[in-house]
């Protein structure tokens, strides 16, 4: 009778397959969004994510690692600082002509095709 007993005891205690596959998947998860908030409180996401390249951010971004691999002087900085702020203004010009230009050649489906084709273009 004890023997019956014991066995039942011990099958009373065994874990249930999708139990167990529940509380596993559970505390990954647990861990992973725990590893998440410590590295966005930690600041590492910050070197994750760099800013877009025709923004503010990433354009004195771009700026500032020329001046540090070019080593440039003060008086240096500020006038790559000019030409390469008189670049971007030409670029921007240049490319909202032509987006006129071209928005005037195409007809309305053909624009949204191109819309399309260019933000497909971006994310490469």
């Amino acid at each position: 009778m004890n023997a019956n007993l014991i066995e039942k005891a011990a099958a009373s205690r065994a874990w249930n397959p999708k139990v167990a596959g529940l509380t596993v998947l559970t505390l990954v998860f647990l861990c992973g969004m725990a590893a998440g908030a410590l590295v966005m409180h930690l600041g590492w996401h910050q070197h994750l994510h760099q800013p877009a390249f025709d923004t503010p951010a990433g354009r004195a971004l771009y700026f500032e690692s020329l001046r540090k691999q070019l080593d440039l002087t003060p008086a240096q900085a500020e006038q790559m600082q000019s030409i390469l702020g008189d670049s971007w203004q030409y670029y921007r010009t240049v490319l909202s002509d032509s987006k006129n230009r071209i928005d005037q050649v195409l007809t309305e489906e053909q624009r949204r095709k191109f819309e399309r084709i260019l933000q497909e273009a971006q994310r490469q």
